[in-house]
């Protein structure tokens, strides 16, 4: 009787041993928290108190929202060349008000001409920075009356849909008035260079992926389509009034 009940209490024992051991395996070490990753700058150190402070506006879009001059010019200089567009904000005054800020703090800097279909448009306007492109995706604004024809040379917003404009915009190679119809307002046109305009490289066709473009910013294009042309910096200028005429001088009145 004694050896069964010490026989009992020994598999008692080492049951409750092995459940234990069993419990402690299925326990496991609590991971270690990743490295965090330092946040990235949104400017280098060589760059100057100007290029700073666009980089900081560019990052919060709904501070941008300086109403553009009644007309005023933008210069492009990019890789192929330079070029001027004059825009006139009675065209389109919200797209005019748009492509203003959006060239006065930089935003097109290092931006690509991704898309370039001749005889037809040339696309642009995601930025190079994908923390850019981030901020910006769904910083939608309203359409404006179509009240230019979409003709050779002039720049009008891209869309994906009624009020659906953000950032990117275009340049007619060609006549394109089947897009007036379509919403597509011109706010503006291409007054000196558009030689330069029908050079940009256009080898890669429509193969650029957009959505890539926005999360990759720059390194994707520069390493799949590095022949494509790129916006090197933007000038805005206001364009002076004009001086008022003198009025005719008229004959001395008879004695």
């Amino acid at each position: 009787m004694k050896l069964a009940r010490l026989i009992f209490l020994f598999g008692v024992c080492a049951f409750l041993g092995f459940t234990a051991r069993s419990a402690a395996g299925q326990a496991q070490p609590p991971a270690k928290p990743a490295a965090k990753t330092p946040p990235a700058s949104t400017h280098t150190m060589a760059k100057g108190p100007k290029q700073m402070t666009n980089a900081s506006a560019l990052l919060n879009p709904a501070a941008l929202h300086e109403q553009a001059p009644a007309e005023f010019t933008v210069k492009f200089v990019t890789t192929k060349g330079d070029f001027t567009v004059k825009v006139t904000r009675a065209w389109s005054p919200l797209g005019a008000d748009r492509f203003y800020n959006l060239a006065k703090h930089q935003y097109f800097d290092n931006a690509a001409f991704f898309r370039v279909v001749p005889g037809f448009i040339v696309q642009f306007g995601l930025s190079a920075d994908p923390k850019v492109s981030r901020v910006w995706r769904a910083a939608n604004f309203r359409d404006d009356k179509v009240t230019q024809t979409n003709k050779r040379g002039t720049i009008t917003f891209a869309t994906a849909g009624p009020n659906t404009r953000t950032t990117q915009l275009f340049i007619n190679f060609g006549n394109n008035a089947g897009l007036d119809g379509q919403g597509f307002s011109p706010f503006g046109e291409v007054t000196d260079g558009m030689a330069v305009v029908d050079q940009l490289y256009s080898g890669y066709g429509e193969r650029p992926d957009q959505g890539q473009i926005q999360d990759k910013g720059k390194a994707y294009l520069d390493q799949n389509f590095p022949k494509l042309d790129v916006i090197k910096s933007t000038t805005v200028e206001p364009v002076a009034a004009a001086a008022p005429a003198h009025p005719a001088a008229k004959p001395p009145a008879k004695p």
